[in-house]
């Protein structure tokens, strides 16, 4: 009964079977077509991809090809310089062939002790002024903070008795690299050194207390246990002439800051240096210079103590010293002794610095616009005065 039974069933389940089979097929062609579809998509990305890399391979060789020229060209600028470099130190070395030898300033003994015996005879002495200026600082009108440039001790002026707009760089306690800039609009602006002349003196300096006056640098040498003037022609780049400063066992000035040993300052009456010695140690030195010759004029004795004091400057023949603490605090003017007489200590104003940075490493007047250009720890700042007159004693 078995086989005749499957035999009965089969044309009962046929349909059923053929319907299965038909379901089958259809969804055997659904999955080739959507493979099919996603092999089409892949062509097709796969080719957009290929032509993209073309073309960034095509833009990668033009660079390459427009970077080679450029290597080319720069290559040929460089070499074109080193030519004139070449020419120009060919230049160099003939102008100072023609250029006399400057002036030796080894130390001379026997005439540092007739300088320091002459300026001996002259300290203390009345002092007669030369102008008739007779004002004295009131306040600090203004500041301005100009930029940050080089280290944190180091000087920037121009000159304190001509009309030109150079500004002048020492950066540093101890170098022979003068930057120049030819304004103060290139100074500020650019942070490098690109727009700036370069003067390379034949001595390094020593400290903070230089000057430029009336076309001269006058800078501060150490030699030894001695220190000399030196004045250097800022137009034909040459020493004109160097003292030995007359004064024994120098100290460095200014308390806090131990590397300037001399101050060389200028004024509405000329040049000053401010100086400290062993004989007394706990004040300041005053000194009249001459412009010309170097010679001492005169010399002072000053009650203005060197301790924490961070800078000075001489203003209508009057010494301001600016103090500070070693903790660096609010600067301010807290000593001055006029050599004239006619400005009493106590008819000072005690004038206060606005806060800032640090302390000030060099403070230099400028008797023409009355102001003053500052260096407080790598900052470049300038202190407009207020001005009013001496009270005679």
């Amino acid at each position: 009964m078995g086989p005749w039974l499957c035999l009965l069933l089969l044309p009962l389940l046929a349909p059923a079977l053929r319907a299965q089979q038909h379901q089958f097929m259809e969804y055997v062609e659904r999955r080739l077509t959507l493979l099919e579809e996603r092999i089409s998509q892949w062509h097709d990305q796969s080719s957009r991809y290929s032509t993209e890399l073309r073309d960034f391979k095509n833009q990668v060789l033009g660079m390459l090809e427009a970077a080679e020229k450029e290597r080319e060209a720069m290559r040929a600028e460089a070499e074109s310089a080193a030519v004139r470099v070449d020419r120009l130190e060919r230049e160099v070395d003939y102008l100072e062939t023609q250029n006399p030898a400057p002036p030796c300033v080894e130390v001379d003994e026997t005439l540092m002790d007739k300088q320091v015996a002459t300026a001996k005879q002259r300290k203390n002495e009345k002092y007669t002024k030369l102008t008739d200026c007779g004002d004295t600082i009131s306040s600090v009108r203004a500041m301005k903070i100009l930029k940050r440039f080089g280290s944190a001790s180091g000087l920037w002026t121009k000159d304190a008795a001509g009309s030109s707009e150079k500004i002048y760089v020492f950066d540093g306690t101890a170098n022979d690299t003068v930057y120049v800039f030819p304004r103060m609009r290139e100074f500020t602006l650019f942070s490098a050194t690109r727009k700036a002349a370069r003067i390379k003196l034949p001595y390094p300096w020593v400290g903070t207390g230089h000057l430029v006056y009336d076309g001269h640098l006058y800078y501060i040498r150490q030699q030894g246990p001695s220190f000399q003037v030196i004045k250097f022609n800022l137009a034909n780049k040459t020493v004109v002439d160097s003292s030995v400063f007359p004064a024994e066992e120098q100290i460095p000035v200014f308390g806090l800051s131990p590397s300037t040993y001399i101050e060389v300052s200028a004024d509405e009456e000329g040049l000053w240096a401010i100086y400290a010695t062993k004989e007394d140690e706990k004040n300041m030195c005053l000194a009249k210079l001459d412009p010309a010759s170097l010679d001492i004029e005169q010399m002072w004795d000053t009650p203005c103590p060197r301790e924490n004091a961070e800078g000075a400057f001489v203003v209508c023949g009057a010494l301001h010293v600016v103090y500070n603490t070693r903790l660096p605090s609010r600067a301010r003017v807290q000593c001055v002794f006029d050599v004239s007489g006619t400005l009493a200590p106590e008819d000072a104003s005690l004038v206060y610095f606005p806060k800032r940075y640090g302390s000030h490493s060099s403070l230099k007047y400028s008797p023409r616009e009355r102001q003053i250009y500052a260096w407080d720890d790598g900052y470049q700042i300038i202190y407009r005065m207020e001005m009013k007159k001496k009270l005679e004693v």
